[in-house]
């Protein structure tokens, strides 16, 4: 992996630190790079891979970064997360002009999402 330009981080930051949610630019080895500020407060850093936030050895079912990345567009999925209890609207978004590298987070959605979607407790 070729070490990230400064000015590809320094856009991260300008672009995603005040978003509201957890924010991560991530290369295609599923290494994150950056982390915003949410990120970073719920003790989500940079150097590890996305998928061992959720305790796995490979790339979540589900993941659409790989597709994202070969046909350079975004992607966006809408899922209930069991682990989190919350229906997410998730998005992977390659850089533009960078090879390899995207943009991932995801929204909770749950009080906008029909009752019925809701899984019981």
């Amino acid at each position: 992996m070729d070490e990230v330009k400064q000015h590809v981080l320094d856009s991260f930051h300008m672009m995603w630190d005040m978003f509201p949610g957890p924010v991560m630019l991530i290369h295609a080895s599923r290494t994150i790079l950056a982390v915003n500020q949410v990120a970073a407060g719920l003790g989500i850093s940079a150097g590890i891979t996305c998928h061992s936030l959720s305790a796995s050895d490979a790339p979540c079912k589900g993941c659409l970064a790989s597709k994202a990345l070969r046909q350079g567009a975004g992607m966006r999925s809408t899922a209930w997360s069991q682990k989190s209890r919350k229906f997410m609207d998730a998005f992977w978004s390659p850089v533009a002009g960078e090879k390899d590298l995207y943009v991932h987070f995801g929204n909770d959605i749950t009080e906008f999402v029909r009752s019925e979607l809701v899984p019981a407790e």
